[in-house]
């Protein structure tokens, strides 16, 4: 079969993917977007950031996911170890702005990023999978091998290949080039339960983080009514499970009575999915002709729902690369700079948070916020995504740092212990539930 030409070959229609096709079909380029399943289909990851609304502005679509959506204004805290919740919200962060964020159905959401590809004259194929990319040895691109649900197979010769297939991480794996992430090891139980007790008036799309011995638990209320509850744990404790998948979710969150207590009248009403460690990066974000984005390149704990404005915005990056490498290419190596720094800055900034939102000196920073030096202002800046703008937050977030690394020193013997228990719990493997 003589493949197809196109100048980008998109692998994955999901939020990196479908931006990304967007984007580039806008600029007039001929863009092929391939993608596994049929939209809409389930996916977890329902909490948006502050940043996202931006780029929904620029994509066209904030209107169509705001008439689906669950205004978020902000973060409810509770712990065990205090007496009282903790609520911060957005709009005290640095830049007044950047006050709310949403709540979606993945399902819905996504489908709105492909159709706008669509819309935008992405040639989009869905229930087709990618089976193999051939990269050409001059570097002026590859083939892509795929099939469709039918068993019809289909090939293109693309200038550009984009790898947008999420924790597939299809360019990764042919490469050998996905690293496990040492510093992290968890993994998670989820689902959506109908009639869960919601917070009061304004805050009722807050999204919810409640601490337990294990880990922590999600609670995201969405539009529809239903709500998004999910446990993530240490593989040390999830290798105690002797029963199904769903009575050991209902007997964690027994473990958390809050979170019980908000679900004493609800009713699961989807199945318990399980999903094991997750956490990893790629060892490249990009190659001569193809690039990594999103989950493609590297995966995070979901903490602070970080997720989705981390791959909507890689594509933002990965269009001025494509733009320089096919129309501009005195501009390339300036966008492939950019594009390296943003890829490595989100998962890293993040991932200082996530790595400590288990020590009791971070619990107890979040639940008694204080605004001295405007520290309270920049972390809540960066818990909105605002980490790739120019907003002046990082010298009173290193102040933030430096009084954590303070407080875990004054309570040495308690850092010492977590530390060791830490050290423990992510050496060990998680199980396949």
């Amino acid at each position: 079969m003589t493949p197809s030409p196109c100048d980008v070959l998109i692998i994955g229609g999901g939020p990196a993917g479908s931006t990304a096709a967007a984007l580039l079909a806008r600029q007039g380029l001929d863009v092929v977007l391939v993608e596994k399943a049929q939209h809409p289909r389930f996916h977890i990851g329902e909490s948006l950031l502050p940043a996202n609304v931006p780029l929904l502005d620029l994509l066209g679509v904030r209107a169509e996911v705001e008439a689906m959506a669950m205004p978020k204004y902000g973060i409810e805290f509770v712990s065990p170890w205090h007496k009282e919740r903790t609520f911060l919200e957005f709009g005290d962060a640095w830049d007044k702005s950047m006050d709310m964020a949403y709540q979606v159905r993945r399902s819905d959401f996504d489908h709105i990023l492909i159709r706008n590809a669509a819309s935008k004259g992405a040639k989009v194929l869905e229930n087709c999978r990618v089976k193999a990319v051939d990269f050409l040895p001059d570097e002026s691109g590859a083939v892509v091998h795929a099939q469709h649900a039918d068993g019809q197979n289909a090939s293109w010769q693309a200038r550009m290949v984009i790898d947008a297939s999420g924790r597939d991480t299809f360019l990764a794996n042919k490469l050998d080039a996905k690293v496990k992430n040492k510093k992290h090891n968890s993994a998670a139980l989820f689902g959506h339960f109908t009639g869960a007790e919601r917070l009061a008036g304004k805050q009722e799309g807050n999204i919810s983080l409640f601490w337990f011995e294990h880990g922590w638990f999600w609670f995201i209320p969405l539009a529809d009514g239903t709500t998004s509850v999910g446990a993530v744990c240490w593989p040390t404790y999830l290798k105690t499970r002797q029963n199904s998948v769903e009575a050991f979710f209902m007997d964690t969150i027994a473990l958390c009575p809050p979170l019980l207590a908000r679900l004493k009248d609800a009713t699961l009403a989807s199945e318990v999915e399980a999903t094991g460690n997750y956490s990893y990066s790629c060892k490249q974000t990009r190659g001569p002709n193809y690039l990594l984005l999103g989950d493609a390149f590297a995966f995070i704990d979901p903490v602070f729902s970080s997720g989705v404005f981390l791959a909507m915005n890689s594509a933002f990056v990965a269009a001025d690369v494509v733009h320089a490498q096919l129309r501009e290419p005195r501009k390339l190596a300036a966008a492939h700079r950019q594009f390296d720094r943003v890829m490595l800055r989100g998962p890293r900034e993040f991932s200082w948070f996530i790595y400590r939102v288990t020590n009791p000196t971070m619990r107890d920073l979040f639940m008694g916020p204080r605004n001295m030096f405007r520290v309270k202002e920049a972390v809540l800046s960066l818990f909105a995504g605002d980490i790739f703008r120019k907003t002046p937050i990082w010298p009173s977030i290193y102040v933030f740092k430096g009084i954590y690394y303070i407080g875990s020193l004054l309570n040495l013997k308690r850092t010492l212990t977590a530390a060791r228990r830490r050290k423990i719990n992510i050496s060990d493997t998680a199980p396949i539930l």
